[in-house]
């Protein structure tokens, strides 16, 4: 008998078996990442938390690949990249860091950084120049940030506040859709109200585009109110993973219980409860 059905869609993300230790045979030894395994699903946006050295940053490290992983495997959308360079895996990778300052080039135009955004992961030639199509792609996309931007495109971004330039990052990020969005504690470096408003903007952008994205941040707040799933490491392991109607229900406080549970019952980090 022939079966028939619709096929299963591959996860967008998908880290089997994952481990990373730093200094191995070292006195500075340390396991980052022990046998993880993480799944996301087409326009999953998932919060993830956790204390300090939980292994939160250097899973986002993994992914995009800076540091070659011990064993395992990461696909993205059906592609085995496990192997491919950094370089590589930024056709397929928006990234937003901590630092305001690491996502532009502060000596170029806005423009131009759009531009250096807009042509990632294709065949360049040797000419260099915007054009007039592209202009006008850049002031709408602008003009979307609500921040007055879309006027002042030839002025040099180390010219921008920290939020202006965290902004624009995030909309270098999103500009071509990536298959994988990664925001990590984007907004900490900011001051609260710059903050909520980054934070409205990359719901914005990422509900807009229907973006995959893994969002790491130290504000439990913030991971509850936002995306439709979350998860919490410890030592290097996922510990929970709670999505939908689960996800809805927490409290703050379910997850300083969690994270007490998981610590033994002495669970202290000051950046996580003054966060909360």
């Amino acid at each position: 008998m022939i079966r028939t059905g619709k096929r299963r869609m591959p996860d967008m993300l998908s880290v089997k078996n994952v481990s990373k230790t730093f200094n191995k045979g070292t006195n500075n030894e340390k396991k980052a990442l022990s046998h993880l395994n993480l799944h996301l699903n087409p326009g999953d946006f998932v919060t993830v938390i956790g204390g300090n050295g939980a292994g939160k940053s250097t899973l986002l490290n993994m992914i995009a690949g800076v540091y070659a992983i011990d064993c395992g495997t990461v696909e993205i959308d059906g592609m085995n990249v496990s192997r491919d360079p950094e370089y590589v895996r930024a056709k397929y990778i928006g990234r937003v860091f901590q630092d305001p300052m690491m996502g532009t080039a502060a000596n170029m135009q806005i423009d131009e950084n759009l531009a250096l955004a807009f042509r990632r992961g294709r065949r360049r030639g040797l000419a260099w120049g915007i054009l007039k199509s592209e202009e006008a792609f850049y002031r709408d996309a602008l003009e979307n940030l609500g921040l007055g931007l879309q006027t002042r495109m030839t002025a040099k971004v180390g010219l921008l506040s920290g939020g202006q330039r965290q902004a624009l990052t995030l909309l270098m990020a999103t500009l071509e859709k990536p298959k994988l969005l990664l925001l990590d504690e984007h907004t900490a470096a900011l001051d609260p109200k710059t903050a909520i408003k980054v934070l409205e903007l990359t719901k914005k952008l990422v509900s807009e585009q229907n973006l995959t994205t893994l969002m790491v941040t130290h504000n439990m707040k913030d991971a509850l109110a936002i995306g439709n799933r979350l998860i919490m490491m410890d030592d290097g392991h996922i510990i929970f993973d709670a999505a939908g109607e689960e996800k809805k229900k927490l409290k703050v406080e379910d997850l300083l219980k969690k994270f007490d549970e998981a610590s033994g019952g002495h669970f202290a980090n000051d950046r996580m409860l003054l966060g909360s």
